[in-house]
């Protein structure tokens, strides 16, 4: 199998090896043809110039004198006169000549007309011209050039196109040869770096050395492997933590189970260890739930039933459900919403979209600061906004903080260590709606999540 240089380069030699052949053939023909046309116009140039002179004088000595000219020139000259009888020439009359002399002629212009041009096939090209006295035709004067003078320039000139040929060739291949490696380098590079994309090997650096097409290939590549990487990192801590999360409360269940077994225990011991139990199962149930709407979002079978929804007494009873608890650890929690908004949702999974961002409010603010539910009309939209005062977010990690299985807070922690699940879910299900949802914070200050739903006008 051909390598791509390999290819590459073939194609291109052969693309220019055309161009350059019809060039090359164009020019040559032109070349020969402007030569041959050069001949005849000197050769009818030379025949003008001697008719001039015996349209003076025609008589023996201009002759003779015309005749010792040309006899020390490459040419050759005949004059006749009007019957075709020959009453000078510079070399003597050989048969090709003849052939020529005994055409008929009539109508022969005064500049001269050329009478055999085929310098490949016939010995001499030739023109004639007609020479008059008192406007009566006095005869005819031939010209004559010898093919082998013209084959002579044009074989110099092969060899001249050859050598050329030759040259151009040599530093085209070299050429073709530096560019194709140049070209080709970095699909290669790009190459073995899928081919480590694709035996699980992340650790793919490509320069980006260009901003054309295979620079943004190259850039596209590493962003791939960027984000495999990223992702590999945390399916490793997704599976580590999905094991301690599943493990922790089945220990639990298992060894109070063990103690609830017990016969010496008493009624009021047993209820307790009862009591963790079912604690555990129903951390154990959310946990399986979360996954299942992660693995029904991506198998699109994750369906939700709009309707059209008066936003103030939905919130509200979501604030009042759920007030207790920030009661509970001495946190405020406060609520506005305009009275006037409508939106086109599924309440139980919007629903569950807002306890989880109280959840995480809840968890990560300490007693004595203020969180909030805010609901508002911007622009075309409905924005609810729920905020706190809690312990805020890196810069750094709120490119992350949205995708599944990350979590900002790396601890395992019962109190606030969380699956990472809870925002990707809130996301999905956002987008799902057709929104938009998005966080500023500020490490130390808190936390502000804005969803941005269209409003219903109906």
């Amino acid at each position: 199998m051909l390598k791509i240089s390999l290819k590459l380069g073939l194609w291109i030699f052969i693309c220019i090896l055309l161009i350059e052949s019809i060039s090359m053939i164009f020019l040559h023909s032109n070349m020969v043809h402007s030569r041959i046309d050069q001949e005849l116009d000197s050769l009818k140039a030379r025949g003008n110039s001697h008719r001039d002179v015996l349209e003076i004088s025609l008589d023996p000595a201009t002759l003779r004198h015309i005749g010792l000219m040309e006899s020390h020139t490459d040419t050759d000259v005949v004059v006749t006169n009007s019957t075709g009888r020959v009453l000078v020439t510079s070399e003597s009359v050989n048969s090709e000549m003849k052939q020529i002399l005994d055409r008929s002629l009539s109508d022969v212009p005064r500049n001269g007309l050329i009478v055999q041009s085929d310098w490949r096939k016939e010995r001499y090209i030739a023109t004639v011209t007609p020479f008059k006295t008192n406007g009566e035709n006095m005869g005819y004067l031939y010209m004559f050039k010898n093919t082998e003078d013209v084959e002579a320039f044009i074989s110099q000139l092969n060899r001249h196109f050859l050598l050329a040929s030759m040259l151009i060739l040599f530093f085209m291949s070299i050429t073709i040869f530096l560019l194709s490696k140049a070209l080709t380098r970095p699909l290669i590079i790009m190459k073995e770096a899928t081919a480590k994309l694709s035996k699980g090997d992340f650790s793919v650096s490509l320069p980006l050395r260009s901003n054309d097409e295979l620079g943004e290939l190259a850039k596209s590549i590493q962003t791939l492997a960027n984000d495999l990487y990223y992702m590999k990192q945390e399916r490793n801590e997704f599976l580590a933590s999905i094991s301690h999360e599943l493990r922790t409360p089945l220990t639990y269940i298992k060894g109070y189970a063990d103690i609830a077994k017990r016969t010496d225990l008493e009624f009021q011991e047993r209820t307790q260890y009862l009591n963790i139990i079912h604690e555990e199962s129903e951390r154990l149930n959310h946990l399986l739930e979360e996954l299942f709407d992660l693995a029904k979002m991506d198998q699109n079978t994750f369906s939700i039933a709009k309707e059209r929804v008066h936003l103030y007494p939905f919130l509200h009873s979501i604030y009042k459900k759920y007030l207790p608890a920030f009661e509970n650890k001495k946190i405020q929690l406060q609520f506005n919403c305009d009275n006037d908004l409508f939106v086109d949702l599924d309440p139980a999974r919007f629903e569950q979209v807002i306890l989880n961002l109280l959840d995480n409010a809840l968890k990560y603010s300490k007693m004595g600061t203020v969180a909030s539910i805010e609901a508002f009309k911007k622009e075309d939209n409905v924005q609810v906004a729920l905020s706190d005062q809690g312990m805020g977010i890196p810069q750094e990690e709120m490119p992350y903080i949205f995708d599944r299985l990350y979590r900002v807070e790396k601890s395992r922690s019962r109190e606030t260590g969380g699956y990472g699940l809870g925002l990707a879910i809130a996301k999905q299900v956002v987008d799902i709606h057709g929104g938009t949802i998005s966080v500023e914070s500020s490490i130390g200050q808190g936390t502000r999540f804005t969803i941005a739903l269209k409003e219903n006008y109906k």
